[in-house]
């Protein structure tokens, strides 16, 4: 069996950053050996510039959305950016097929091993399942109303065979509920019945007329609503925040991943960890920084969840709202307006703290002895990011 060396400028092992004269070794098929001193490692070093790190997790995608690149500009405000998705039908399938493998090619390329991916069709198994990359599929779950909750929870059950049938494992596919502004009480408890001990996704909290439909029913949110034929708000008004209203829906052993939580406040964060401990569930925050800038040109409030020692991920959402499909550059986004966290805290948000919450760190997220987590070079600047393995 032969071995391969690398060394870089500072080598990233999942946990620690590390400037001294590491040289990474690994198997010829990409496995890991060992982390030796240079001084240790002989000939043959691939000598590099910048951060050596394990692949990269991408927690929250919308690969079959990448065909809306460029479409939708920037800074439109939430309410106005979910119109526009909704409306903007028509596209010539062949178009977004060639679309959907040029972001999967893109996100390889530049070292992401696994995607937390939302589907709301089927459009992208066709890549997928050809895809080297790993696939947490989200099959997300959309109904206003509790009298089509059956009739819609029966559609997205159809979607999520064609996953199931479709791409193999290690991947995985799953049903999950798209926001608390469209999800029906009924729907809440169908999907909650269907997801026991799984892990599951929810857009959280991402504009402030989440919280409004609930405290008082009004809000942007009904302009969305009368695309749907809504008048007024289809949800009971509970007086409390969207995270407090929805989060005791789920009471069956679920992982839930919360992203975006763009106006998460410290009492929502104190409510989720509270209930999290009491019901026996586990919860993470992903944070989407560029397409949050994208949206609404604002930022989650990013270290309120580091002083909380919250469970912190990273995702790019999809090419609707972003300028690229890229990890390296969600980090680039922290770092510059959060200089205090460390860039070590950061790198494992985006691999070794993904791989667990994906339930993948058996294998991804750390150049730990026997796994294969894929490996990638950051540059210093963190502009870019190449697969090298």
């Amino acid at each position: 069996m032969g071995y391969k060396k690398y060394k870089a400028t500072q080598l990233f092992d999942g946990y620690r950053l590390s400037q001294e004269n590491k040289v990474l070794v690994t198997a010829d098929d990409g496995r890991i050996e060992a982390i030796i001193n240079e001084v240790d490692a002989g000939d043959d070093v691939q000598m590099m510039t910048g951060i050596l790190s394990p692949g990269l997790i991408n927690s929250h995608c919308h690969l079959e959305l990448s065909h809306l690149k460029d479409v939708i500009p920037p800074y439109t405000g939430l309410p106005e950016f979910l119109c526009s998705v909704v409306t903007k039908r028509g596209f010539d399938p062949a178009m977004i097929q060639q679309r959907i493998k040029e972001a999967e090619q893109e996100m390889y390329n530049n070292g992401i091993v696994a995607v937390g991916d939302i589907c709301n069709t089927a459009d992208a198994v066709p890549v997928k399942s050809k895809s080297k990359i790993r696939w947490q599929s989200f099959i997300e779950v959309l109904s206003l109303s509790d009298e089509k909750a059956d009739e819609n929870f029966a559609h997205y059950l159809s979607v999520l065979e064609k996953h199931l049938s479709g791409i193999s494992v290690p991947s995985r596919s799953v049903l999950t509920p798209h926001a608390p502004y469209t999800i029906s009480p009924k729907t809440f408890r169908l999907i909650n019945e269907a997801t026991a001990g799984r892990l599951i996704s929810i857009h959280n909290q991402e504009h402030p007329a989440e919280d409004e439909l609930y405290k008082n029913g009004g809000g942007e949110y009904l302009r969305l609503f009368k695309i749907f034929g809504y008048e007024i708000s289809p949800f009971a008004i509970t007086g409390k925040s969207s995270l407090q209203s929805y989060l005791p829906f789920f009471n069956k052993k679920q992982k839930l991943l919360l992203v975006h939580n763009t106006c998460t406040t410290e009492e929502d964060l104190a409510f989720a960890e509270n209930y999290a401990a009491d019901q026996g569930i586990e919860i993470s925050f992903c944070l989407c920084p560029n397409a949050n800038l994208y949206i609404e040109n604002k930022l989650p409030p990013v270290e309120m969840f580091v002083s909380h020692n919250a469970a912190i991920v990273l995702g790019t959402d999809s090419y609707s709202s972003n300028w690229h499909l890229s990890i390296v550059k969600e980090i680039q986004t922290i770092k510059k307006n959060f200089p205090q966290i460390s860039l070590e805290t950061i790198l494992q948000w985006a691999t070794i703290n993904g791989a667990k919450m994906l339930d993948w760190q058996q294998d991804l997220g750390s150049f730990e002895k026997g796994k294969k987590p894929g490996i990638c070079i950051l540059s210093e600047d963190l502009e870019s990011s190449v697969r090298i393995a």
